[in-house]
């Protein structure tokens, strides 16, 4: 018997000075039990971060070939193929062939996963965007993670800032890159 995915209900409230984004955000994630709820929260921070028209989270495990995060234009041409995590360099390469922007955010520690795409063959790799979330802050996020939340969510100078009700978290977003 086929396990269900739990879903998760968002409403967060944007200020990114970083974009000049000032939005509400409602929407739905569904977090596989496969899945670590620190990858939800890191696929959450993901979307609203690159929030625009066209944004759509994947259909998940029943489409593996798809991006995590994906933005398309009104014709349903890629924009944006946006991964969660630490994808090899086959899904790497395979998405800067499919779109002309490719972003990563992860979770986990980068350096061994940078060090084991150094020598890897990625089409366009100088163009990829790589991010690591601060993992005090999804660990925060992660431990009180409900299954409706509501939040705000402040970006100035690639800094998080969330408000959860009375508490308060933050942390950087460190962009990488790979090595040369």
């Amino acid at each position: 018997m086929a396990l269900n995915a739990t879903i998760f209900h968002f409403k967060v409230q944007i200020a990114d000075a970083d974009r000049h984004l000032y939005q509400t955000l409602e929407f739905k994630a569904a977090r596989h039990p496969s899945e670590s709820a620190a990858w939800l929260v890191a696929r959450v921070l993901a979307y609203c971060l690159e929030y625009r028209e066209g944004i759509a989270y994947s259909r998940g495990l029943s489409e593996p070939d798809d991006p995590v995060i994906a933005v398309r234009d009104l014709t349903g041409a890629l924009l944006s193929w946006i991964e969660v995590g630490l994808p090899d360099a086959a899904r790497l390469h395979k998405a800067s062939k499919a779109a002309p922007r490719v972003a990563v955010y992860t979770h986990r520690d980068p350096l061994p996963w940078l060090r084991g795409l150094a020598d890897a063959r990625i089409h366009r790799a100088e163009a990829l965007e790589l991010y690591a979330f601060d993992r005090g802050l999804i660990a925060a996020l992660e431990a009180r993670l409900e299954r409706r939340m509501m939040f705000d969510l402040s970006v100035s100078e690639r800094h998080l800032y969330l408000s959860l009700g009375r508490s308060h978290v933050d942390g950087a977003l460190e962009a990488l890159a790979l090595a040369a």
